[in-house]
């Protein structure tokens, strides 16, 4: 009977080592690479010296003397949405004011629009959003 008892504590001494190594691999392991989301433009789409809102994206898509970028539109202040009046980018939270390169032209924020990664495939801009 003593012999039975060892080897049903062998057994759960294995399985919770097995069990507990495959949990240790899957933490430990890195997650499996997910493609970034892009935004996808007709470069005809962008008015030239304008801009191309993308409200739920919170990014706009600038034409500037034939050269194309694209800014976040999330004020580096606090995070509201900045918007686009004219030759200027205000946060209309706290009032800071962006050129359109989005360079800080007056505060509270602290930094510059980020830009997002563009790709120009032919016709097609592609804006990484992450």
């Amino acid at each position: 009977m003593a012999e039975v008892h060892q080897s049903r504590r062998s057994v759960l001494k294995f399985l919770c080592g097995v069990i507990g190594s495959v949990g240790l691999w899957k933490y430990l392991s890195s997650a499996p690479l997910i493609p970034k989301p892009k935004l996808e433009v007709a470069r005809k789409d962008v008015p030239p010296e304008g801009a191309l809102v993308f409200d739920e994206q919170r990014v706009a898509v600038i034409c500037s003397a034939g050269d194309f970028f694209a800014l976040s539109l999330v004020c580096t202040h606090l995070g509201c949405t900045v918007r686009i009046t004219g030759d200027e980018l205000v946060c209309p939270c706290h009032g800071s004011r962006f050129d359109r390169t989005g360079q800080v032209l007056s505060g509270p924020a602290p930094r510059a629009l980020v830009r997002m990664p563009l790709q120009i495939e032919g016709e097609i801009l592609k804006v990484s959003l992450s």
